[in-house]
């Protein structure tokens, strides 16, 4: 069994590093090319020669760093994880820093719906459409530690706030914060824009940790 999921875990992962300029440029090009495609066309019927046709380059030059559409929504995860962060990062700074809880998360769920936002189709085909290899599961769930240990800090800071339990009480915040968002955004309700989510969500979550 663990052989069989190692072999299906390099389905999951680039064939090889774009280390020249021209290479770099390629694997971009597929990279934006599958996004457009799994937005328009959802996660069944995207496949890699559409993929390749609206990059511009030849299916066997895709195969060379990407074995399957998978791998590239995988590529495409990382990405966004990576444009998540840099969207959370000031705010997170800032509770470091040691600015108030309660002033800080309203811009923490704004910068969380805001990255739902962009491009919901392909938000869902990554998350929802795509088993994700172990070493990019590793990654989520070491930020998601990061950004409990962060809410708990400010939580505690905070004399405002006093759960019984300030890790639970964090962990419940950051999963809460993630999970609606995902659901309201990327399937919501006619009507409803996501600046009205927005508030929801951070009123229910003040309302729990006051």
């Amino acid at each position: 069994m663990s052989d069989t999921r190692a072999t299906d875990d390099l389905q999951l992962v680039p064939r090889k590093t774009a280390k020249q300029a021209r290479a770099q440029l390629t694997v971009e090009a597929i990279l934006e090319a599958g996004a457009q495609v799994f937005e328009r066309l959802g996660y069944a019927s995207a496949t890699t020669n559409r993929i390749a046709e609206r990059a511009g380059v030849s299916i066997g030059s895709l195969y060379q760093y990407f074995p399957s559409k998978d791998a590239i929504l995988v590529a495409l995860a990382r990405r966004h994880l990576e444009e998540g962060m840099t969207l959370l990062a000031p705010q997170l700074q800032r509770l470091g820093d040691g600015e108030a809880w309660d002033t800080v998360l309203p811009d923490v769920v704004d910068a969380m719906v805001a990255m739902h936002a962009v491009a919901p189709m392909l938000h869902r085909c990554l998350f929802e459409e795509t088993r994700l290899p172990k070493g990019l599961r590793d990654e989520l769930e070491a930020l998601e530690d990061a950004l409990v240990d962060v809410t708990a800090k400010a939580l505690t800071a905070d004399p405002k706030r006093s759960p019984a339990d300030t890790r639970l009480a964090a962990r419940i915040v950051v999963n809460t914060i993630e999970g609606l968002t995902h659901r309201l955004v990327l399937r919501p309700l006619p009507e409803v824009d996501s600046e009205r989510v927005a508030r929801e969500i951070t009123a229910l979550v003040r309302a729990y940790v006051g």
